[in-house]
């Protein structure tokens, strides 16, 4: 009777999958697959058909231009190590013939950007979040400059393309969503999936655990190091059974090896399952994704401090 909620982490996304930013959809849950979806939807938007098939999600645009199958990319809020191989983003982008970044301040993207364009943070342009739940969060602007909005930016984009989004202010924006909202057919069925195995770590070995701490090392907390300085601690979790059978005790290093590289983080005993380790997903010393090159879930190897020294 168990029941599941998706609270995302970043205040955009439940907004962004509203707006169609999945392949599979459309705006308003419309599926991509329902003839019925595309023709309400074409109507609302004054052309003629819609295309049937699925776009591309994150992953697939990426390999898509590492392919060289894209011309360009237009790339706005990404951050490269949130994604599961920050390395393949980075080659993707070096690949791809343009790209164009939207962006509040240097990033990881910046280097490989032929054009960045400077726009609005929240505090400089009004908008409306959406909750996990659904429910609209308007917010009023706050300071006055001459940034643009993404969206103003994103209309003016299309208009040099040839075409008219009309798109260029927040009631045109909200009119848009309002008469997109509200679709009642046709929904994605939900998912049925057989349950993977159980890992089966060997000797050496256990099951990675990790997710991202309130404070950690987001782009949120640059340039403000005594926010910074409030994190917790980057360590390494482990039930006493593990740590005894790795050889090593609280307070030492654990050294925890992936297919890209490795972590090594003082070690507290936890309260937790046997053959499991758990590390901070982003926090310094520990880059999840770029240091292992694996996410939750993965098998990676352990090792004390004796191993480090015989090593």
């Amino acid at each position: 009777g168990a029941r599941l909620a998706w609270v995302p982490r970043r205040a955009g996304d439940r907004g962004a999958v509203e707006v169609g930013a999945l392949p599979t959809l459309l705006p308003g849950g419309r599926p991509v697959a329902d003839a019925a979806a595309r023709v309400d939807l074409a109507a609302a938007w004054g052309v003629e058909s819609l295309p049937a098939e699925p776009g591309l999600d994150l992953a697939g645009m990426l390999a898509a231009a590492g392919a060289g199958r894209l011309g360009g990319l237009v790339v706005g809020g990404l951050d490269l190590d949130d994604l599961p191989d920050p390395a393949a983003a980075e080659a993707a982008l070096e690949a791809v013939p343009f790209v164009l970044q939207l962006e509040v301040r240097p990033s990881a993207v910046t280097p490989f950007a032929d054009v960045v364009l400077p726009v609005a943070p929240p505090t400089e342009k009004p908008g409306t979040f959406l909750t996990w739940e659904g429910r609209p969060r308007p917010f009023g602007q706050v300071f006055t400059t001459r940034a643009l909005s993404d969206a103003r930016v994103l209309d003016a984009l299309a208009g040099e393309l040839g075409v008219d989004l009309g798109l260029r202010t927040l009631q045109a924006i909200h009119a848009e969503l309002g008469e997109v909202s509200g679709w009642t057919g046709a929904r994605i069925a939900a998912p049925d999936l057989s349950p993977a195995g159980p890992a089966a770590p060997e000797v050496g070995q256990a099951v990675l655990a990790t997710w991202r701490l309130c404070l950690d090392s987001a782009r949120g907390q640059e340039g403000e190091p005594h926010l910074a300085g409030t994190a917790l601690r980057a360590v390494a979790r482990l039930s006493a059974g593990t740590a005894a059978a790795v050889g090593v005790g609280p307070g030492e290093t654990l050294t925890v090896r992936g297919p890209a590289g490795e972590v090594s983080l003082p070690v507290v005993i936890s309260d937790m399952p046997d053959h499991v380790v758990w590390l901070p997903q982003r926090s310094p010393g520990s880059w999840v994704h770029r240091d292992l090159g694996v996410g939750a879930g993965a098998v990676v190897t352990l090792s004390g401090p004796t191993a480090e020294v015989a090593r």
